[in-house]
């Protein structure tokens, strides 16, 4: 038979941690594990993502921990803010997401805990990593992280804040504390300015904003309902210009739809105008480095008939 948990003796980096759930935590807890996507930008070949994971756990033991990615460009908020938005469309209500690129960290930038209005969590540095998640699901509150029982016992490090301060609130919110004990109330977390583009008689100006993992494809703010605007149909040629580069590549579904090394432009499952080569990649053959302006011409008018 299983006992229930009452007390939890954690030392971490020399601190004693004790986490007793309260009688209200116990009686609103979701009878389910609690679910942590994490996302950093540490990479893996230290122990920095461990150690957070281990505060996590210490004071929410019964927590499920996915990792996101912990490969985020470096300092890059941007990539970071596209990662969180992308995933969190697959994740129910009350999980909790922990985001840490923070290149701010130990400055003036705020902690927050912030809710959407679908129901989820987000612990990340108030520095524009909620930009794409406010514009599609909308922020019902955020708070300031600022109450010393939702974070490591001080002195804390002034470059480790996902250690001593993201990943302990996390782990109270996966408790089933209640989160407006955090702190005051931030009415604007700050926001990115984030590119959009721009339809004319000519065609469309864009952007690419990122590539796609290992693979190289190219990633555009250019949504799939602005480019079929342009009017091609599957099959034909687009006449784009990446940075300075003209180019003619296939409007095509898939990757396999062109022979292996030629390029190709498709709807990537973000429902985004994406650039690859099939089997290899564009990137590195063109030399892109993102971001980096994009245009797609106007498909041309068919030529009339000739006369006899």
């Amino acid at each position: 038979m299983r006992m229930p948990l009452k007390e939890i003796f954690v030392v971490t980096m020399g601190w004693l941690i004790v986490a007793s759930p309260s009688p209200a935590a116990e009686s609103t807890r979701d009878t389910r594990a609690p679910i942590i996507v994490f996302m950093t930008d540490y990479g893996t070949l230290d122990d920095a993502v461990a150690i957070c994971k281990g505060v996590m756990l210490s004071i929410a033991p019964e927590s499920r921990i996915i990792d996101l990615t912990h490969q985020v460009k470096a300092y890059s908020i941007l990539d970071g803010a596209r990662y969180l938005a992308r995933s969190a469309l697959y994740y129910p209500a009350n999980t909790i997401f922990i985001g840490v690129v923070d290149p701010g960290v130990g400055t003036k930038r705020r902690p927050i805990i912030a809710k959407s209005k679908r129901g989820q969590y987000f612990v990340v540095p108030d520095n524009g990593l909620l930009t794409l998640i406010q514009d599609r699901d909308g922020i019902e509150s955020a708070r300031e992280i600022t109450n010393p029982a939702w974070m490591l016992p001080t002195p804390h490090s002034a470059t480790f804040h996902g250690r001593d301060i993201f990943a302990p609130a996390a782990g109270h919110l996966a408790r089933g504390e209640d989160w407006a004990s955090v702190g005051s109330q931030v009415p604007s977390p700050v926001r990115l300015e984030v590119s959009s583009a721009s339809v004319d008689a000519s065609g469309i100006a864009g952007h690419v904003v990122a590539l796609d993992g290992q693979f190289g494809n190219l990633i555009t703010d250019i949504k799939a309902d602005r480019f079929r605007e342009l009017g091609y149909r599957l099959g034909e040629p687009v006449s784009i210009k990446v940075g300075d580069k003209a180019l003619s590549v296939r409007y095509v579904s898939t990757f396999g739809d062109v022979p292996v090394g030629q390029p190709l432009l498709f709807i990537d499952s973000s429902d985004l105008v994406s650039l690859a080569i099939n089997q290899g990649n564009f990137a590195q053959a063109h030399g892109v480095v993102p971001p980096v302006p994009l245009s797609l011409a106007k498909r041309p008018a068919p030529k009339p008939p000739k006369e006899n």
